[in-house]
């Protein structure tokens, strides 16, 4: 049923509790003319009179009386409807929907977990990946976006905790190849990298200017794979501090520097960003960060 149809129909539902065409369009808050015309619109298209006009108004007839029944039953349902909305708003408890790239999930599947057992009626949908979650169309409650500061005029954006990066090695490409000693003794050595040597990550256009291209011997589009070929001892490669603390195996070449860190940014959408579940999350989150 499209939306016209709709409203043609709350029209009629309308007409027929009121009984007359001007109380019709005072409740709906419409000119008197857009009910008639939704009227012979609905009565056009199903084919059949829903009303007998008389001096005194309008009376439903058989037809009318049966669209008033569905009529009355979605207007009830619907009513229904918003005061569970509007109820929820003030309950943390439904789905809380929080996307990030997976080289966050270290971190955020703990915070979220412990955020859940405050509130055990919340069902908790954490998506990780690439692709950017529209939060305009409702796709995500919070995101954590990561990269240069997000601009949609429509979004509330927080500056949250920065994802120190360094590079590291496996065991295995140290016993093969050996270990630089610092940064001027990249010579010779192999690295794992992005696919992509535009990209603006900056850890990766510092890596790109600092070794020639033909050292950086295994490529790939995703933080993972590049994550299992530095385990695999393939080479040389950047990760997150976060994600290499779940890899005791890894050896840390050198310490973080602050030009290779990733800013982070709480992404919400204007709309939503006041209600208390996402309220409540945003408080534990940052709350929860200090201790990362």
């Amino acid at each position: 049923m499209s939306i016209s149809t709709w409203d043609e129909i709350r029209t009629a539902f309308h007409v027929a509790r009121m009984g007359t065409v001007s109380g019709a369009a005072d409740a709906l808050g419409v000119h008197h003319a857009t009910v008639i015309r939704h009227i012979d619109s609905l009565e056009d298209r199903l084919g059949v009179k829903l009303f007998q006009r008389h001096a005194r108004g309008y009376s439903s007839t058989e037809a009318g009386q049966d669209l008033l029944q569905v009529a009355q039953a979605t207007d009830d349902q619907f009513a229904q409807l918003v005061n569970r909305i509007k109820g929820r708003g003030d309950e943390v408890s439904g789905e809380l929907v929080v996307t990030s790239l997976a080289t966050a999930s270290s971190r955020m599947t703990s915070t979220l977990t412990r955020f859940q057992e405050q509130f055990p009626d919340l069902i908790i949908r954490y998506l990780t990946g690439e692709e950017l979650l529209r939060l305009e169309y409702g796709e995500a409650h919070v995101a954590i976006r990561a990269g240069s500061k997000p601009e949609n005029p429509d979004n509330v954006v927080q500056q949250f905790v920065p994802q120190d990066v360094a590079l590291y090695a496996s065991q295995s490409y140290a016993d093969r190849y050996g270990l630089p000693a610092n940064l001027n003794d990249l010579n010779g050595h192999r690295f794992v990298g992005l696919d992509n040597f535009n990209s603006r990550a900056p850890f990766f256009r510092w890596l790109a200017s600092s070794v020639s291209h033909d050292q950086i011997v295994f490529r790939a589009s995703d933080g993972r794979v590049i994550r299992d070929a530095i385990l695999a001892g393939v080479g040389i490669g950047f990760s997150t501090v976060w994600e290499a603390e779940r890899y005791p195996e890894l050896i840390r070449i050198f310490d973080h520097r602050p030009e290779w860190s990733i800013p982070t940014w709480l992404v919400t959408h204007v709309d939503l960003h006041r209600t208390t579940k996402v309220q409540a999350f945003l408080r534990f989150l940052k709350e929860d960060a200090k201790t990362w």
